[in-house]
């Protein structure tokens, strides 16, 4: 990742230096946020509504200057949820999330919902896709319904079963907390239903008087009213979730590999027996592009975070001092781990210590080592051959990268859909968490984004009225009033944090103030090269305590 950020930092800087040709060419339609060929005027001869669609004005001290707002499909990505108090929100107060693409379509999703069963807690996570979109989406609808799998008590999995089977409705499991963009493609619970099914119904399968005698066997000896008791309980729960949320990972990965395997055995481009065989939701389509993963589960002000690949997650800590700390709850799936790279050498013989992790890729292709989906970097060489010789018609629709075969293919699987887990117990100096897909760290360092989402979180918290006391003037009053309005004025850009942390990590001048013109370019950069300078960025904060003001 290092040196891929260093190339992109070498590219911006000339690009920021001296912007291309293309983009002091590009034409905006009247009246529209699209970049699409027209008659209308220039980058530098834009009228005064365009400019008004992409800058907000205003004036200070008899100075105009232009406070960079985001396009119209940056705005419309933002999103931001407040969780009523009480148990059920289970610490966590309110999130804000957004997204910017750079790939088209964009690759990133994101996804957060509710447990609407007992026990509970809340669930986000962003998924960087990679070879295209198909996989990333698929992964950002259908593995919160495995974690809920994973993490139901047996009695509860039985009851659905039996709706199921007596054909009654199926009661909800989550209760999605989507912006309305998201809702565009069809629930990953309806479609994947019977995978879903079949995987509780194994959980069904397995023997409840083995699964007591092992709960007893970790629980120790019975201590119901005591510490030690309450104790042990709280370590099983913290347990028994990592390795659900590990179960379900797998699970969903293996169940993404098994349907691809059935469609094309089902369907060949000279016998189509399926519609839809290069559609997004394609089960090939899926498999064949992946997606790193980076779930954060909130519940009983436990903190769990599985990652799978190079997205990130960082914990914003308010110090007693009133500074801020970030605290890293994931490690990079990549070439830059060493323990990750010494994993992979590991599981593969001697012979192939040269060819397993080359130019700081797997197999010389892929940067993250563990990802959804990627299938030719799982499956055995027989089957991908099929593959290859039988559906052109697929890979014809997916990443360039993925339609041909990996080179030094001789043992396989060399990719992990296994997560790396971590636990955290919340406390009061834990003010939130940041997940972010690896577009924004390739820009901003973990501390720099904390600080960032500190300062705007003060800014906020400084908005709330003020109570006068008694004895205070309407002078008093009006002095408070205009020392808030300049301390807010200075962090306050965005009512939104993810907002904030993206106007900053795209425009920052490199003395933590936004460079109006450099975001200006980097948001005007067209399709073609914004690729070059940035990634995909979608970013979700988790706010779980109010600071101390």
């Amino acid at each position: 990742m290092l040196r891929r950020t260093f190339r992109r930092c070498c590219r911006l800087h000339r690009f920021l230096s001296s912007p291309p040709p293309e983009l002091l060419t590009l034409h905006f339609p009247a009246g529209n946020g699209g970049r699409k060929p027209g008659t209308q005027q220039k980058v530098g001869h834009m009228n005064s509504a365009q400019i008004q669609h992409i800058l907000k004005v205003r004036r200070k001290d008899d100075f105009m200057f232009h406070c960079v707002s985001f396009v119209l499909c940056c705005q419309a990505n933002e999103y931001s949820h407040i969780l009523p108090r009480g148990p059920a929100s289970h610490g966590v107060l309110s999130f804000h999330s957004n997204m910017l693409s750079s790939n088209h379509p964009g690759e990133d999703y994101r996804s957060s919902a509710t447990f609407l069963t007992d026990g509970g807690g809340v669930l986000f996570g962003v998924f960087d896709g990679h070879g295209g979109p198909a996989c990333a989406q698929a992964v950002s609808q259908r593995l919160f319904y495995y974690i809920t799998v994973a993490t139901l008590p047996l009695k509860t999995l039985a009851e659905l079963e039996r709706a199921v089977e007596e054909e009654r409705a199926v009661p909800p499991l989550l209760e999605w907390l989507k912006h309305r963009r998201d809702h565009r493609c069809p629930d990953g619970g309806a479609t994947s239903f019977h995978s879903l099914r079949t995987y509780w119904q194994e959980r069904l399968d397995e023997d409840p008087e083995d699964a007591e005698e092992v709960s007893a066997t970790q629980s120790g000896p019975p201590h119901p009213n005591s510490y030690r008791g309450a104790f042990y309980e709280w370590l099983q729960d913290v347990s028994r979730l990592s390795s659900a949320l590990v179960s379900a990972f797998r699970r969903l990965d293996y169940d993404l590999s098994v349907e691809a395997q059935v469609h094309m055995s089902m369907s060949s481009h000279r016998r189509p027996s399926l519609s839809g065989d290069t559609s997004l939701s394609c089960p090939l389509r899926v498999a064949l592009s992946g997606c790193t993963a980076c779930v954060a589960h909130v519940s009983k002000g436990v903190l769990h975070v599985a990652n799978l690949g190079d997205s990130r997650a960082v914990l914003g800590v308010q110090e007693a001092d009133g500074h801020w700390s970030a605290v890293s709850l994931t490690n990079d799936h990549n070439a830059q781990n060493p323990d990750e790279v010494q994993r992979i050498l590991r599981e593969h013989p001697w012979s192939e210590r040269r060819t397993v992790v080359r130019h700081e890729r797997l197999l010389g292709l892929l940067l993250p080592f563990r990802a959804f989906g990627d299938i030719r970097f799982k499956w055995s060489a027989e089957t991908l051959s099929r593959l290859y010789e039988t559906r052109p018609d697929v890979l014809s629709v997916v990443g360039e990268g993925a339609r041909t075969p990996p080179a030094h293919y001789l043992t396989p699987p060399y990719l992990s859909a296994e997560p790396e887990v971590t636990q955290h117990h919340i406390t009061p100096s834990d003010k939130f968490v940041v997940l972010a897909s690896d577009g924004l760290w390739e820009l901003m360092h973990r501390q720099t984004v904390v600080q960032l989402v500190g300062q705007h979180l003060k800014g906020l918290q400084q908005q709330r009225p003020i109570t006068p006391t008694a004895g205070m003037t309407l002078a008093d009053l009006q002095r408070l009033l205009l020392e808030r309005k300049g301390r807010v004025q200075s962090v306050l850009e965005d009512q939104n944090a993810a907002t904030h942390l993206l106007r900053h990590a795209l425009g920052d001048d490199g003395y933590g103030a936004v460079a109006s013109n450099r975001l200006i370019k980097m948001l005007s950069l067209p399709v073609e090269l914004a690729r070059r300078y940035r990634d995909d960025i979608t970013i979700t904060v988790i706010y779980l305590n109010e600071p101390d003001i």
